[in-house]
């Protein structure tokens, strides 16, 4: 009887420890402070264009062979179209000009003998091989009227047609940049309209970021970022180009387009990811706290060796901690989430450093 008794009596002081939980705790001082604003983003090139051409024929190589991941510099030619039969047909249309030109100069000479020389040169500067000359300069209508009805007019400009479509034939880098992808081989048959391949633009990027309704108009305030890499570098700056108008309907954000400028040594590439921040000052008195002890938009504080939730709002967040509003100075915060509060559990704070 004594042994139970005792053991009984050993029971109870366990159950009576047993109430009483040690947690950790900190007490609240507001502080108003400066943070950074952070959000992420891809790099995207702020020009890519699908090359294809407005004719039909047997695709040829350029000055370079086109894969993707080939660089290339402004004014290369990236590729062509194989010509012969258009040229041909140039060289044609314009030996039957020089024919009618010729048959039209003894009548003009007889009509007009000091414009004589001008259209001499004229007949004279006719070369397939070059650009077509331009028509000499009409001094009076009745020389107009004369051209116009020996059908000079007419047959040049559809020569000048001719030649702009001869340079349809060849596509010209339009900048310097890269090739992302190819969708076609020299010797294919390509056709007007088809994209033969896809190029960006080097040295002029841009980030996408989706920027939360709540702190939008903050980052267009500020108007420029920072942007660091995966390990937390800063790599480059940039500011805003342009902001979206349509809103992500699920996250209830816009995107914001960046211009990157990589600092001095470091590089940024088409398709890598940056994290964006921008340096700004709370605008109300702040506290930081840990994650885990922040659920649902509340908190546990500690009164009266009992948990008592209070609701604070979310300012900004970092990887392991949060800037929140709500709590007063004072106040002494419980730093984990306790999951369960049994009902007449004692809660006993420890200060933590």
């Amino acid at each position: 009887m004594i042994v139970a008794g005792n053991k009984t009596e050993t029971l109870k002081k366990e159950k009576e420890t047993n109430d009483d939980v040690y947690v950790p705790i900190k007490e609240v001082k507001n502080e108003l402070k400066v943070f950074s604003m952070e959000s992420y983003g891809q790099v995207t090139p702020n020009s890519e264009i699908n090359i294809s051409f407005e004719v039909q024929g047997k695709l040829e190589r350029g000055n370079l062979t086109m894969k993707p991941g080939t660089n290339f510099r402004k004014g290369q030619l990236l590729y062509s179209v194989d010509n012969r039969e258009g040229y041909a047909t140039f060289r044609a249309r314009m030996s039957t000009f020089s024919t009618l030109l010729l048959n039209a100069l003894p009548d003009l000479e007889l009509e007009f003998p000091s414009e004589r020389n001008k259209w001499i040169k004229f007949l004279n500067d006719l070369d397939p091989s070059k650009r077509l000359p331009a028509l000499p300069e009409i001094n009076n209508s009745k020389e107009r009227l004369f051209i116009t009805s020996r059908n000079i007019f007419a047959e040049y400009y559809n020569l000048e047609a001719q030649q702009l479509r001869l340079e349809k034939y060849f596509y010209i880098a339009p900048f310097s940049g890269t090739v992302l992808s190819t969708s076609a081989e020299p010797g294919a048959v390509t056709s007007p309209g088809m994209t033969v391949a896809r190029i960006a633009k080097t040295g002029g990027f841009e980030v996408r970021v989706p920027i939360s309704m709540e702190d939008i108009d903050i980052y267009k305030s500020k108007g420029k970022a920072t942007f660091t890499n995966s390990d937390g570098t800063m790599v480059a700056t940039g500011k805003i180009i342009r902001v979206s108008g349509v809103i992500n309907q699920q996250t209830q954000s816009a995107d914001v387009y960046y211009s990157v400028k990589a600092l001095e040594g470091e590089k940024v590439y088409n398709g890598m990811h940056l994290n964006v921040a921008i340096e700004t000052d709370a605008e109300k008195n702040t506290v930081t706290i840990p994650l885990t002890c922040y659920h649902d938009g509340k908190v546990m504080v500690l009164e009266d060796k009992k948990l008592v939730p209070v609701e604070v709002l979310k300012v900004h967040s970092k990887p392991d901690s949060l800037l929140v509003t709500g709590l007063s100075d004072g106040q002494i915060l419980v730093l984990e989430r306790i999951k369960k509060n049994k009902k007449g559990t004692k809660f006993i704070g420890i200060e933590r450093k």
